[in-house]
This record gives structure tokens, sequence and C-alpha cells, in this order.
């Protein structure tokens, strides 16, 4: 009997709600909003590894990137290839990483980001200068630690 109530009871609220204008008054975290990551305030030191990748195609370089004080201080390249016909790239700091993302969806082109659920660092981003009509920039990042 107790469950019948509460199954109409939930009805009831659920008709109502949706006969009205106005956002449902927020009860606490939503179950999609406890699944999000958290915010990520980038650290003055920490390391990560990126793969120049998009999707499952080919590589385009593995680098250890190395930051400290809020800079770049070593980037290393560990795939094993050197570069032949292909220029060597200059890595930021995920915060710039997130922040060349951003100036690209800025211009018109498209951005796409992942979060790590536990911490919120970025985990991968691409974005395409060309609005959607070129290659995309991509980059999955793997291996970062904060460091002290």
């Amino acid at each position: 009997m107790r469950f019948a109530r509460l199954l109409c009871g939930i009805a009831l609220v659920a008709a109502v709600a949706a006969c009205t204008d106005d956002p449902p008054a927020a009860t606490g975290p939503s179950p999609s909003a406890a699944a999000s990551a958290p915010v990520w305030h980038e650290p003055m030191n920490y390391a990560y590894v990126v793969d120049r990748r998009c999707g499952s195609g080919p590589s385009e370089g593995v680098y250890r990137v190395t930051v400290r004080g809020s800079a770049v201080a070593s980037v290393e390249r560990i795939d094993g290839r050197t570069a032949v016909g292909e220029e060597e790239v200059e890595l930021p700091t995920l915060g710039g990483l997130l922040d060349l993302a951003q100036t690209a969806a800025d211009d018109g082109g498209e951005m796409t980001t992942s979060a790590d659920p536990a911490d919120g660092h970025p985990v991968a981003i691409s974005f395409d200068v060309s609005e959607g009509a070129g290659t995309p920039t991509c980059f999955v990042i793997t291996e970062y630690a904060v460091q002290g």
C-alpha cells in the first residue's frame, strides 16, 4: 500500500511539473551532475604524456611534457620515432591546449574535450580551426601526474 501511494505521489508531481513553464526546483545534485567531472585547476607543476592522434587514426607523435612553474620545462618525444618529413610541434601546458581549442571554437571552428571523472584534468582535446571543413588537431592525454 505504501509503495502504491509513493508511485501515485511521484506520478502526481511529474504531471504537475509537466504542466508548468517553470523549471523544476533544484533538490540536490542530479545523477548526471554527480557523474560529471569536477572543475580542474591547473597545478603549477605536473607532467603528462600526449599522443597526437585522432580516434583510431595513426599517431603523429607521442610526447612527455613536463610543466614547472606553470610553464613547459621540457618536451621529450617518447615513441621512438624521429620527425622525418614532418615538423616537431611545440606543445603547451594542458591549460594552453585548452586555450588553443577554445580559440578555435571562438573563431568558428569545432572543439571537443573530455575530462577525467576523478579530478577533471583533460584526457582528450580536439579542435578544427577551419570551421569543420579540415582535419582536426587531436591530443590524447595520459599519464597525468601532479608533481611537488
